[in-house]
């Protein structure tokens, strides 16, 4: 691993096991912590804060655990949370000194909001258990990290004092907080400047490392750990997903990238394997059962997913036109083509063509036009979606008669009633009501009113191809006509469960009338007799 002193390096200090789990209900048993630092020694992160080891006997069992298990000797730096309290920090060590590089991260409140209303001290006392709780915690443990907390709201010429009385005292890591979200991008960068700059004992060339740790409180985590980084600072408290707190933390996955994509403009590396990136997060995903929202940066469902018909032709003529970073690089197997109402002709003909449909491009016109409907109709078109209209549209017999339009009325207060409106092949329309005792069979028995072929229904089956409640449900049927041998089948797909069971009767008659030679039709007032030919 690279040395802790390279300037040209971001350390990255994840406290998911800690302040992760923070996060309302996102509580961990100790099997799953130990199978995500697992994972976070896999991503590759320099520092794990496995817990808060004097919060509760569990989670001390929890650090031990994960000390003994992943602080191995060429693994992640294993630390422990503790206050400014001598039983937090012996109890910390007690959690950490199973791991072949252990650390003790101890902290005091040093903003006046914080003095006044939380610890009740003064700075004077408060320099005084910071001196006494850092050498305690230098005395346990080589490697102590230090972090005066609300940094943001702390005045700085206090916080230079508390920064180097904490060097003096054997702190290796001085942490600066954004406790609460408080401070902004150039403000923050400044602030972690003049630290550098102004603290005895911590500017360049010692081997003390400035790290910060920043809320979401005002969406600028990111913003303003990248502004400390762009200061001086060389580690950062980052947090799988950004969960945490309250709004919750920086996101691990976004600084990472942010460095390697921008890796010009920043001129540092990381230690970190961004192909596991997406793996660690749909394990944290899992574990706390917190979501990831859509349209999360680098790990959301959408983060690599187009719908735009613009977009979607750049990216099959050159991925680089809508992506600045490649989906494999964090994990995701591909970037996704999603189709729906926005999309266009060229990718819905390269998506059949993937599916193995021998599609040309002067071909692809009537299947647009029949997926923008199914598109207006639901949210997104699925593959399972293609298939069932590349297979309508496949097996489709010749239309003697087609569904033109339908009304159904069903429900608990009356008797299922269907019209349909059916248009033969000569361009004639024709209307017809009836009832049944459920709205299929309203249905069918309105087709029969129109198309005068009789037949008796073999078998009726439905299910979704798709998931969720804009499902495609697909529908086939098979039917006899009376006194024969012979069956013929329908295939029928819509939104619609009931239109879909419609498609597939007509589909399925038009079939028995092209089948059986049942092509004399004439019109009977509003409905179409289908006579038996010689």
């Amino acid at each position: 691993m690279t040395s802790p002193v390279d300037p040209n390096v971001v350390r990255f200090f994840d406290t998911t096991l800690r302040d992760g789990e923070q996060s309302p209900g996102a509580t961990l048993s100790s099997a799953e912590k130990l199978e995500i630092a697992r994972q976070l020694s896999k991503l590759g992160v320099d520092i794990i804060e496995a817990g808060f080891p004097a919060a509760s006997p569990d989670d001390l069992a929890a650090v031990q655990r994960i000390a003994r298990d992943v602080g191995t000797a060429d693994g992640p730096v294993i630390a422990g949370l503790a206050r400014a309290v001598e039983k937090d920090i012996v109890t910390c060590w007690e959690g950490v000194k199973f791991a072949a590089k252990p650390r003790i991260h101890t902290f005091l409140g040093t903003s006046d909001i914080h003095l006044q209303y939380q610890t009740g001290l003064t700075k004077p006392q408060a320099l005084d258990v910071i001196r006494k709780m850092v050498t305690l915690a230098r005395s346990l443990c080589e490697d102590v990290e230090f972090s005066p907390m609300d940094a943001g709201r702390t005045d700085p010429a206090f916080l230079v004092e508390v920064c180097a009385l904490a060097i003096e005292c054997g702190a290796t890591t001085l942490n600066i907080p954004d406790t609460v979200g408080y401070t902004i991008p150039a403000e923050f960068g400044e602030l972690i400047g003049n630290l550098i700059a102004e603290t005895p004992g911590g500017g360049p060339g010692t081997d003390v490392i400035w790290s910060v740790h920043c809320h979401n409180d005002l969406g600028l985590a990111t913003a303003n750990t990248l502004a400390g980084v762009m200061a001086g600072a060389r580690q950062v408290e980052v947090t799988i997903n950004g969960i945490g707190e309250r709004a919750g933390n920086t996101s691990l996955e976004e600084v990472v990238m942010a460095i390697e994509t921008r890796r010009p403009y920043y001129g540092l590396r990381t230690n970190i394997n961004t192909r596991e990136i997406m793996k660690s997060s749909r394990m944290v995903s899992n574990y706390t059962g917190l979501m990831v929202q859509a349209n999360k940066a680098i790990v959301g469902k959408n983060a690599f997913a187009h719908e735009a018909g613009i977009h979607q032709d750049g990216m099959l003529k050159n991925s680089s036109t809508y992506e600045i970073m490649k989906p494999e690089d964090v994990g995701v197997e591909k970037s996704r083509l999603v189709l729906g109402k926005h999309s266009g002709r060229h990718a819905l003909l390269v998506r059949l063509q993937e599916l193995g449909y021998k599609v040309e491009r002067e071909q692809v016109m009537p299947i647009f036009e029949r997926f923008k409907d199914l598109a207006d109709a639901k949210k997104n078109v699925t593959d399972a979606d293609l298939v069932a209209l590349m297979t309508e549209e496949h097996v489709k017999p010749q239309e003697f008669f087609r569904l033109e339009d339908m009304q159904v009325v069903a429900g608990t207060m009356g008797m299922p009633t269907a019209t349909v409106k059916l248009v033969n092949s000569d361009g004639r329309e024709f209307v017809h009501a009836a009832v049944g005792v459920g709205p299929v069979d309203a249905c069918f028995k309105a087709v029969d009113g129109v198309v005068k072929a009789p037949c008796t229904l073999i078998e009726y089956s439905v299910h979704s191809v798709t998931e969720g409640i804009d499902a495609q449900g697909e529908v086939t049927v098979s039917i006899a006509p009376p006194e024969s041998d012979r069956s013929f089948g329908g295939y029928g797909a819509d939104p619609d469960i009931i239109v879909s069971s419609v498609k597939a009767y007509l589909s399925a008659l038009n079939r028995m009338i092209a089948g059986m030679g049942l092509r004399e039709m004439k019109a009977e007032g509003e409905a179409a007799t289908v006579s038996v030919g010689d």
